[in-house]
């Protein structure tokens, strides 16, 4: 019998969430093979939960269920680790009762578990949001990796692209592929902002601070 049994709820959740922060240490392990590029399982987790919501805005699904199974969808990646497709070929891991043993004691197995069975069933249109949310990401990385040069990413993009399954992901899966990794803060600022180069920045409009002014008056 596992020592673990013996815990409270409390100590298990604190178990639990130790264990949460070893997704940090996992790395997402495909990139060994693309030759550039690298994340690991918490940073993926993370932006595939966003996009999972950004989906389900879009498409008028439930978008707690949809984030919330994107955010717990590679949680047992923190016992088994991260399999890329050339692992998958040679080796399985035992996912559910991965997840089963991490949520054990915890008292979240019974609002977890659920989202977890329904994500791999991916019968609901929740799920099939988050499976697209999980490519989704993939395909942000591999767009990036594309832009920087990395000729092999556009194999990895028009992959990823066929696993795509609503019109939603399919969608915004368009605009990833023709949207510029940069524009977002590149094309931010006025253009005149990059040909000023080094001179001087007294012409910036002038932010105010709450409270900046009474601070001022209290000097003199």
């Amino acid at each position: 019998m596992s020592r673990l049994k013996k815990r409270s709820r409390l100590t298990r959740l604190a178990d639990f969430l130790f264990e949460c922060g070893m997704l940090r240490k996992t790395p997402r392990t495909g990139y060994q093979f693309l030759g550039t590029g690298a994340e690991n399982v918490a940073e993926h987790s993370f932006r595939t939960a966003v996009i999972g919501f950004v989906l389900a805005q879009m498409a008028g699904a439930d978008k707690q269920r949809t984030a919330m199974m994107c955010l717990f969808h590679d949680l047992h990646e923190a016992r088994t680790g991260d399999f890329n497709y050339v692992a998958h070929q040679y080796n399985t891991s035992q996912r559910t009762r991965a997840l089963a043993d991490a949520l054990s004691g915890t008292g979240l197995g019974e609002a977890i578990m659920p989202l977890w069975e329904e994500l791999k069933q991916t019968e609901s249109e929740e799920a099939r949001l988050a499976q697209d949310a999980d490519q989704l990401d993939l395909m942000l990385n591999l767009k990036e990796q594309a832009d920087l040069g990395n000729r092999y990413a556009d194999k990895w993009l028009a992959a990823a692209a066929k696993r795509i399954r609503t019109p939603q992901g399919q969608e915004l899966a368009k605009a990833v592929l023709e949207t510029d990794h940069t524009d977002w803060w590149f094309l931010g600022p006025d253009q005149s902002w990059w040909e000023k180069k080094n001179g001087s920045r007294t012409d910036l409009p002038k932010i105010a601070v709450p409270g900046a002014a009474d601070q001022d008056a209290d000097k003199k």
